[in-house]
């Protein structure tokens, strides 16, 4: 029972009627009015629950794993507003002039500097920074500039330079030189009379295009090789390889979809496509609305090869989808017989159970009057025999009919007698005949 004493609490003054009580490891009084000693002891009792109660603390009794599931939201988010800081930001960026050199190798700018001298705004940087996850390509036409954020490539074209914005962590790959060297290749021959945008979008969309070919011959060899280990030998290795490049096909489809997607999106603005003419703008041409054909057949012929390495993808998630579904009726084919194989001992066994019900009524110590008969160990021993067949063999009938599968109803087992007229002159009024 828990004890009580009587308190004065310096300066405050309490009304008249009330005696002030405190719990001894309560610091805090709480005042109780003259009434409460005549009532119940139960009525007390409740009274002091509620009054008296001490107040948990929040994180006095929080579990651990509750506690540490906090931190780790709370680290993940340090580390995505870090990755997102407005303007401190450096970006790594390779610039190539207006005749196809190259002029700044991995240089370090700012955010904010870059948004400043190129006339954009913070948020289209957001979307070509590295660090930053990244998904969904994108082709955004600015007033000055053309932002492409397409698989590896984020770059910003103008109408007189390149800024390549390096990918952190690979920028000495192979692909990367690749497409440098095509770019300024691409940049410096002016004999095709493109202008200097058109060049630079050409040589991307070439260098994605690459891209996505590579990975379709690797992924391609990967499955068709598994496939055909498939059709020799069926083992749990070989189904988590094809799991696993199940999984990376369907990557792949996705984003050479969203590839696909983000060409159409360029081809259906003709806003946009007009506003891609940035050599034309720069020296104040003005052009017709729908004036636009040198760009429309460099994406669309880019779009028709994205398209067919979609569709080639798409058969060979097909082929992998028939090739999963034929191993599983293979398997449920062989469960299947290995039930039926089961079925068929329990129908012998219980066939040589029936023979043996035979012996084990003569195995009793009862006279039967068939001891001193001469062929009675003959004669029961072939009943014994014969009943054991009948019943196996019965059974087996039975479960050789339950496992015919026909593609005819059950309850129609007679067949249909044939009709006795050719088929082409069947429902037929005897009208039309000559």
């Amino acid at each position: 029972m828990r004890a009580f004493r009587k308190v004065a609490a310096p300066n405050r003054r309490y009304p008249i009627g009330q005696r002030c009580y405190t719990m001894l490891y309560q610091p805090k009084a709480t005042c109780l009015p003259l009434g409460t000693r005549n009532r119940s002891r139960a009525s007390q009792s409740l009274y002091r629950a509620i009054s008296w109660t001490p107040k948990k603390r929040p994180d006095e009794h929080q579990p651990i794993d509750q506690l540490q599931d906090e931190a780790t939201k709370a680290a993940i988010l340090e580390k995505v507003m870090k990755g997102r800081q407005p303007t401190d930001l450096m970006l790594r960026c390779t610039i190539l002039d207006a005749g196809g050199n190259v002029k700044t190798i991995s240089g370090q700018f700012k955010k904010a500097d870059l948004s400043s001298e190129h006339g954009l705004n913070p948020r289209d940087l957001r979307k070509i920074d590295s660090r930053v996850p990244n998904l969904v390509p994108t082709i955004l036409v600015r007033k000055e500039a053309i932002l492409i954020n397409i698989l590896h490539i984020r770059a910003l074209v103008k109408s007189d330079a390149v800024i390549l914005f390096d990918t952190y962590g690979s920028a000495n790959s192979r692909l990367h030189s690749v497409f440098l060297y095509h770019l300024e290749h691409n940049l410096k021959s002016k004999g095709s009379g493109s202008p200097y945008e058109f060049r630079a979008l050409e040589s991307i969309l070439l260098s994605v295009l690459s891209a996505l070919e590579a990975e379709m011959v690797f992924i391609r060899n990967l499955v068709g090789g598994l496939l055909a280990e498939l059709d020799d030998n069926i083992d749990h290795d070989r189904f988590k390889r094809l799991l696993h490049y199940s999984r990376r096909l369907t990557s792949f489809q996705n984003r050479a979809s969203l590839v696909e997607e983000a060409l159409e999106e360029v081809l259906r603005q003709d806003d946009d496509m007009n506003a891609m003419y940035l050599s034309d703008k720069k020296r104040g041409t003005i052009r017709e609305f729908q004036d636009h054909e040198e760009l429309e057949v460099l994406l669309e012929s880019f779009t028709k090869q994205v398209e067919e390495i979609v569709n080639e993808a798409e058969n060979i998630q097909s082929n992998v989808q028939s090739t999963q579904e034929i191993v599983e009726l293979i398997l449920d084919s062989n469960r299947n017989a290995l039930l039926a194989l089961d079925l068929q001992v329990s129908i012998v066994t219980m066939g040589v159970g029936t023979g043996a019900l035979i012996g084990g009524l003569f195995g009793m110590n009862l006279t039967s009057h068939f001891e001193d008969h001469a062929y009675a160990f003959y004669f029961m021993s072939a009943v014994s025999a014969a009943l054991a067949l009948l019943v196996a063999s019965v059974g087996l009938r039975k479960l050789a009919k339950i496992r015919r599968v026909g593609l005819s109803s059950s309850q129609n087992n007679k067949r249909a007698p044939k009709p006795w007229l050719p088929l082409p002159l069947r429902r037929r009024n005897t009208d039309g005949w000559s």
